[in-house]
């Protein structure tokens, strides 16, 4: 059974940085998509990154280009998103997910994996 559990949010002002992380557990990963997702109050979830488990090919949401980072750690089977240069509107639910699928996938349909998320709060 996969299980991913994300850590790492917080409380941070505009302009500053967070690391997320997503600690993933119950089967090899080969081959997997992994993604960051998050929802804020109201709104849909939404697409923020994604990292292939095999080769390292990313994809990002416009709206974070240049300024999120995600990469992994295979041997600790951890899976990051670097945040810098934060804005209120990044204030968000972030969520962890996985799926076999090949390809960046960008969709919350695409994964069948999911963490529980980390809230992460940016102040102005």
């Amino acid at each position: 059974q996969v299980q991913l559990v994300e850590s790492g949010g917080g409380l941070v002002q505009a302009g500053g940085s967070l690391r997320l992380s997503c600690g993933a557990s119950g089967r090899t990963f080969n081959g997997y998509t992994m993604g960051w997702f998050r929802q804020a109050p109201g709104k849909e979830r939404e697409f923020v990154a994604a990292i292939r488990w095999s080769g390292g090919v990313t994809g990002y949401a416009d709206s974070v280009k240049g300024r999120f980072t995600i990469s992994k750690n295979v041997a600790k089977k951890t899976v990051y998103l670097q945040m810098n240069s934060l804005k209120p509107e990044d204030t968000a639910v972030y969520y962890c997910a996985a799926d076999p699928s090949v390809g960046v996938l960008m969709y919350p349909d695409d994964y069948d994996y999911w963490g529980q998320g980390t809230q992460v709060t940016v102040s102005s």
